[in-house]
């Protein structure tokens, strides 16, 4: 009896995974055809870059005023060694923490990428979302999130079809 009903469970658990329906998006590809993501992205490059050569400079500063100590050192009494030497590390802590306010994982290019990125992503998740419900799907991954999806056949790969509801036409690249 207990067979029967465990033989039951499992059949109907198999069955209930075989009527789900799956697909996948590649998000990158989605991502790449889509002209807002890219002028978002040459924006974040852009003040990146602008954010990259005003701390490259002030190190340039520190490595300048380090080398102008070791050049006049032997000059120097010990108090204003060890006075050059505190002025020297501050102005290099300054730089390390403009470089993290900058790039760190808290910092303003992050906090620009989430202005500018999100929205867009956003109107893809919605879109995918609306995708999912209205052709009845229950899963749709992500292809490009990583070892999450380790086979997917190109007829489930739906990225094309969310191009065409967000109104970009893809030319065609085998995805």
């Amino acid at each position: 009896m207990k067979k029967t009903i465990v033989l039951t469970v499992a059949l109907l658990i198999g069955l209930a995974t075989f009527a789900q329906k799956f697909a996948y998006v590649d998000m990158e590809y989605v991502l790449s055809k889509m002209p807002q993501y890219a002028e978002a992205q040459k924006q974040l490059d852009k003040t990146a870059e602008g954010w990259q050569k005003d701390v490259e400079a002030k190190m340039k500063t520190v490595d300048d005023a380090y080398k102008q100590f070791q050049a006049e050192q032997v000059l120097m009494t010990e108090p204003m060694k060890q006075q050059k030497i505190k002025e020297i590390e501050a102005k290099e802590k300054e730089v390390k923490d403009l470089q993290k306010a900058k790039f760190g994982p808290n910092g303003e290019l992050f906090k620009k990428r989430q202005e500018l990125i999100k929205p867009i992503q956003d109107k893809i998740y919605n879109e995918i979302q609306k995708y999912a419900i209205a052709k009845g799907f229950d899963f749709i991954f992500d292809r490009s999130s990583g070892p999450t999806m380790l086979y997917a056949s190109d007829r489930y790969n739906k990225s094309n079809d969310i191009l065409d509801a967000l109104g970009i036409t893809a030319k065609p690249t085998g995805n």
